[in-house]
């Protein structure tokens, strides 16, 4: 397996496009997108659990029951949420789409970000569907382009991977800088994969991904309306569909895991107002539920996240987080440590404070990646969380989101 260019377009078959249509007031950002594969794909999809759901989320759900798709388009600037004529805007989003690209309106997956609350008028989406369609290419970093919204950079990567001697592709964009914490979707993510997969195998596949990936990034504690992750795998590479688990189904996993881990550091790095990506390592857990406790709540502690802003070595919040993060560890073995390009500094050991270099441990905390590092010396099980400092910026984004 190897990281290659391309995004969605890495798959054959795939093409993308992005273009300000005149959702979002400033001419100069791409408020629509378009991700269109040359044969019908296999569907799956994950959706936010946020009760308030976004009406494109309802629509996209109805489209795929049948296990396909053909094409995404996703607008931002607006979330299409509590709007009274959601639904009906975001199925005119489909037919228009569909109308232009000559395909079922059934098989269009339909995704909006943005303002929550606010009316979307069909108009602008309408007019620029022909030159979205028309500038269909190898132009995944557009259609990244047009799914954001307070993201600072693009967020896309593709790998290519070996099954039954075939060589496969599969490529992804995110968008996700706020509004993003554990309990799946919280961020939109869109996967393309040349690779013959059934749909049922598919939908296995991302939904066992994504508890420890997407389910293990947060950046404010808010969970999104509208986000969702979708896979579409066209089976343009040629290989044996994948149809029952085995050594291909787990060359698929591995690659669309590369893809999505990928992604959780992009969306993470950018949190909002976010100068720092945080990643909590634990190991030595019990079981991978207490693992996976133990890492969102030390990456969901914004004390922590405000000590890592400061490049304060303040230990304690990690232990703090851990200790009421609801998982059954014995403080007396915790070991920490902080780490970056800079070096490492143990900070606590046997659930207690080391003597340390705190100019040390500034040094290596004031780098832009920083790992957290716990073990709990209770078992084999380890997991890993995503996320970021919290900085002043964040506050001032939030502020006048909306105005």
């Amino acid at each position: 397996m190897k990281i290659i260019n391309g995004g969605v377009c890495a798959a054959k078959g795939f093409t993308a496009s992005g273009v300000h249509c005149g959702i979002r007031k400033n001419k100069t950002k791409r408020d629509l997108a378009l991700i269109y594969s040359e044969k019908k794909a296999t569907a799956a999809a994950v959706y936010t659990t946020n009760l308030v759901k976004g009406a494109p989320l309802t629509v996209t759900k109805a489209h795929i029951a049948d296990g396909y798709a053909q094409a995404v388009i996703c607008n931002s600037g607006n979330a299409n949420t509590c709007n009274a004529n959601g639904i009906e805007i975001a199925e005119q989003m489909s037919d228009l789409l569909a109308a232009e690209l000559g395909i079922d309106a059934g098989d269009v997956v339909v995704a909006s970000t943005g303002v929550i609350g606010q009316p979307l008028n069909i108009e602008p989406i309408k007019e620029g569907i022909p030159a979205l369609v028309k500038g269909l290419g190898n132009n995944s970093a557009l259609a990244a382009e047009g799914i954001m919204t307070t993201d600072t950079r693009l967020k896309e990567v593709a790998v290519s991977f070996d099954v039954g001697g075939v060589e496969c592709k599969i490529g992804g964009i995110a968008k996700g800088s706020g509004m993003i914490h554990p309990n799946m979707a919280t961020m939109l993510v869109f996967i393309t994969t040349d690779c013959a997969i059934s749909a049922p195998l598919l939908q296995k596949a991302l939904s066992g991904d994504i508890k420890n990936t997407f389910n293990m990034v947060s950046i404010d504690g808010d969970t999104s309306t509208n986000d969702m992750v979708t896979v579409l795998a066209n089976g343009m590479a040629g290989n044996s569909e994948i149809c029952c688990e085995g050594d291909d189904f787990d060359a698929f996993m591995k690659a669309l895991n590369t893809v999505t881990v990928h992604l959780c550091r992009l969306i993470a790095a950018d949190g909002e107002g976010a100068t720092k990506l945080l990643e909590c390592k634990v190991s030595g857990a019990a079981d991978l539920e207490t693992a996976k406790k133990v890492a969102k709540s030390v990456i969901c502690s914004s004390l922590t996240k405000s000590a890592m802003f400061g490049a304060d070595a303040n230990w304690g919040r990690v232990l703090c987080a851990i200790g009421y993060s609801g998982a059954n560890v014995d403080v007396s073995k915790i070991n920490a440590s902080f780490k970056s390009r800079k070096g490492e500094v143990v900070v606590c050991v046997n659930g207690a404070g080391v003597d340390f270099s705190e100019e040390k441990a500034k040094e290596i905390l004031l780098e832009d990646e920083i790992e957290i590092l716990i073990e709990l010396q209770s078992g084999d099980a380890a997991s890993t969380a995503w996320g970021c400092d919290l900085t002043y910026d964040y506050v001032k984004i939030n502020g006048d989101y909306r105005t």
